[in-house]
């Protein structure tokens, strides 16, 4: 089979395609033909490593997330079949060598979900970290929900931080299937009408001046739950317009490297922080997120594209190189691998 691999850590050209065996799966692991890989910064992030060139532990295969087919199941598995069409998120997680840019790989049936009939695998394939790093985000408030469904969010007020990337986009989406008013920031024009067509009610620059009176002007009271992605350099703003006894839910740090807080404003807000990483936060809360991102799935409330407010990119598996410096740059929109023909 053609799988892309890496050995050391480093820049996209570390990657490259090499001919493997397939494996069986052994007990509680399931074999998936890949259809579609997607790529996240975590995954160039693990690629990159260090960045000193070091040797990896074992031949690496990068991407956490995808969609296909299963192939084979080991003894015990019992929540999917032969023949099932899946996503899966997480295939890599401890299992360097498990990862999606290959046309089989073996799989902890527990990250495994049946893709509804009506989804392609594009879209399964984008779902994954972004989609589940949305959901945990937007059940950790106190009050709120810990599972969504429609009316879950109901009278709720959800600001979204960067609501034209992957995880904002999947957070729009969610929060406004689970009937939250959601309020996007953005950096320009060109994302506002990304988030806008993600299903934000409004979407704000947050380079203007005036975007907490903006927010403020649109929840007068302040707003219920932030899905936080710049948690240093919005720390004023949020302070400015989270409701007492909100909650900020921060899965990223980007374009800054510190965090520092205004202790009496959080103080008298009785604001809550509260990080949010896949990796650490437990088998249980992965499978809840799987199982309610499944349910919007069949209601449709998760489309990807131009039109969904998240544009798509696609490379053949030999090209993975270019996809993930893609994803590095910062380009707007999912990232795509056509690994095999579905």
């Amino acid at each position: 089979m053609k799988s892309i691999v890496f050995t050391r850590y480093g820049t996209p050209d570390v990657l490259h395609l090499a001919e493997r065996e397939p494996l069986d799966p052994g007990a509680g692991e399931a074999r998936v033909r890949i259809v579609v890989s997607g790529v996240n910064p975590t995954d160039w992030k693990s690629r990159l490593g260090t960045g000193d060139g070091a040797a990896t532990d074992v031949e690496s295969v990068p991407n956490q997330d995808g969609a296909g087919v299963v192939d084979a199941i080991g003894a015990g598995v019992t929540n999917v079949s032969v023949g099932d069409r899946v996503w899966i998120f997480l295939s890599a997680h401890e299992r360097p060598a498990f990862g999606t840019a290959q046309e089989y790989t073996l799989v902890p049936a527990e990250r495994l979900t049946v893709l509804p009939e009506s989804v392609g695998f594009d879209l399964g394939a984008s779902l994954g970290v972004p989609a589940i790093t949305a959901h945990r985000a937007l059940t950790v408030a106190e009050g709120g929900p810990a599972r969504l469904s429609p009316g879950a969010l109901g009278g709720h007020t959800v600001l979204v931080s960067g609501g034209a990337g992957a995880v904002g986009h999947a957070a729009i989406q969610l929060a406004r299937w689970a009937g939250a008013t959601v309020i996007a920031t953005v950096s320009s024009d060109e994302k506002a009408a990304l988030a806008t067509a993600a299903g934000a009610h409004h979407a704000l620059r947050y380079t203007d001046d005036d975007v907490a009176a903006s927010v403020r002007s649109i929840a007068p009271e302040g707003v219920d739950l932030i899905v936080e992605v710049a948690a240093g350099v919005n720390a004023p703003l949020n302070a400015a317009v989270l409701h007492t006894g909100g909650t900020m839910a921060i899965y990223g740090n980007d374009r800054g490297d510190a965090l520092a807080l205004d202790f009496r404003a959080h103080l008298v807000l009785n604001a809550r922080l509260q990080f949010v990483l896949l990796y650490t936060v437990g088998l249980p809360a992965l499978r809840s997120a799987a199982d309610d991102i499944t349910a919007a799935l069949v209601d449709g409330a998760l489309p990807i594209g131009e039109a969904g407010g998240l544009p798509v990119h696609r490379f053949p598996l030999e090209r993975t190189s270019e996809a993930h410096a893609a994803v590095e740059s910062g380009i707007v929109g999912k990232v795509l691998i056509d690994v095999a023909a579905e």
